[in-house]
């Protein structure tokens, strides 16, 4: 105010400072709509005029060119809106360090760390309701949840969650995250499969605040090819009262936890049990979205392989004993065609509507499209073909894929009484591992927006 100059200021569109204007300024105008969500504005008070210019973060630009690569038919549609208040912004994103350190001190040397079980020291969370929508997120210490007992999420199972990690590179120490926005798509078609409002959350944005969480949790990060620190971004149905209906509130937050390999002395190849008693999904379940009630009905199966000896279930359906997924992962049979007589690499499709649209699952299937070195199917192997190939020395390779242990070598298959032999570990499962995990690492080069840098 003190002359007739000025000078530009520019920040990130989440910046603190954007958000804080109406505080610091209480008695300023917006002069042009939308300062402070990412687009072009001024405010003036008194003399003092400040003029805003947006500048896209680096996360959120990379996001960009990441959304625009992905095939949206991979999760099919999500219901858009206009209304500002359905809509989470980082810009409003406040952050409570914790003042001590006695869990980070007290962590498990990172050689003994359990999946899971040791939890990093901060949490996000975002609150909606029906009246005001999303509330600004924030960052604090992990704590217990506070909610009612007869949240909707307790006795009816509106909980959905994603399975996310952020990787230190090995050759600068930045740290990455690989392919969020397909994580947040993902997100978005569980919470719409579950009638959850709000579906349409700011897929940019909510990363943006899950990336600050990690630059917060930062040092829980373990160092060495193998190490991350695993994300779990949850939403779960507040709603108060007793009875079956769309929530009228949710929360959404996310929990880190640093993890090791998850082979500890390299692959281990695993045994299956096939069985058509017990079926994960089906067509017009929810076996296509992330809620915790596909994966709660899998624990008496599972606890019958064990006792079989076999680590994992090869879920099957349908009368002809059609192989869909592997345990909690998606499955990947290497095989000599019986017809083409050419090797082929085979997943099922997502168009049943019973196949989780795993992220891992859909890098393999780019990346092996890529190679150009065999045929790549979308189509679901019965358990017949299967032992038909293992019989003539045709089945090459078995291996699951997922998040948590990227790929999972399968050595046999017990079906009907008779243990199927596999050969592990064959080269494309040793492949996609290589690759997979050399992009997380940044020791390779990726296809764009795939390896997202947040610090």
């Amino acid at each position: 105010p003190c002359c007739n100059s000025f000078c530009w200021l520019f920040l990130p569109s989440s910046h603190p400072f954007i958000a804080s204007i109406h505080r610091i300024l209480p008695a300023s105008r917006p002069t042009k709509s939308g300062a402070g969500t990412g687009a072009a504005g001024a405010f003036e008070c008194g003399k003092m005029r400040m003029i805003f210019k947006p500048v896209v973060s680096r996360t959120q630009r990379a996001l960009q060119r990441a959304s625009a690569a992905s095939s949206p038919s991979l999760f099919g549609t999500t219901r858009t809106s206009t209304n500002p208040k359905r809509f989470i912004s980082s810009s409003q994103l406040s952050v409570e360090r914790i003042s001590d350190n006695d869990r980070f001190d007290n962590r498990p040397a990172k050689e003994d760390l359990v999946f899971g079980t040791t939890l990093s020291d901060h949490m996000l969370t975002v609150e909606w309701n029906a009246g005001s929508g999303w509330s600004p997120p924030s960052i604090g210490p992990r704590q217990d949840l506070k909610i009612s007992p007869a949240a909707s999420c307790l006795h009816y199972g509106l909980q959905c969650f994603e399975g996310m990690k952020a990787y230190k590179d090995l050759n600068d120490g930045s740290i990455r995250l690989f392919r969020p926005d397909m994580n947040m798509k993902r997100l978005s078609n569980s919470m719409e499969r579950l009638e959850m409002p709000a579906a349409d959350f700011d897929h940019e944005e909510l990363v943006e605040c899950i990336s600050e969480l990690v630059r917060t949790d930062e040092r829980w990060i373990p160092e060495g090819e193998g190490y991350s620190l695993y994300l779990r971004p949850t939403v779960i149905a507040t709603h108060r009262y007793l009875g079956l209906a769309a929530p009228d509130s949710l929360l959404l937050y996310v929990i880190t936890s640093p993890v090791g390999p998850y082979y500890k002395s390299g692959f281990k190849p695993i045994k299956l049990m096939a069985d058509s008693t017990y079926v994960r999904a089906w067509p017009g379940g929810t076996g296509s979205s992330k809620v915790g009630g596909n994966y709660a009905p899998t624990m008496k199966p599972a606890a019958l392989a064990s006792e079989k000896g076999c680590s994992q279930v090869l879920w099957l359906f349908g009368e002809n004993d059609e192989a869909t997924e592997v345990g909690s992962m998606n499955v990947f049979f290497h095989l000599i065609n019986a017809e083409t007589k050419r090797p082929e690499l085979v997943t099922p499709p997502l168009t049943r509507g019973d196949i989780l649209p795993g992220v891992t699952r859909a890098s393999i299937l780019e990346l092996a499209r890529s190679w150009g070195e065999f045929d790549v199917s979308e189509r679901f192997p019965t358990m017949k073909e299967l032992v038909d190939a293992a019989n003539e020395d045709r089945l090459l390779e078995v291996f699951g894929a997922g998040t948590a242990a990227v790929v999972t070598p399968v050595s046999g298959i017990h079906y009907k009484g008779v243990d199927i032999a596999v050969p592990a570990v064959g080269k494309v499962s040793r492949r996609c591992w290589d690759e997979i995990t050399g992009i997380q690492y940044g020791k390779r080069a990726c296809p764009e927006g795939w390896s997202i840098k947040i610090s």
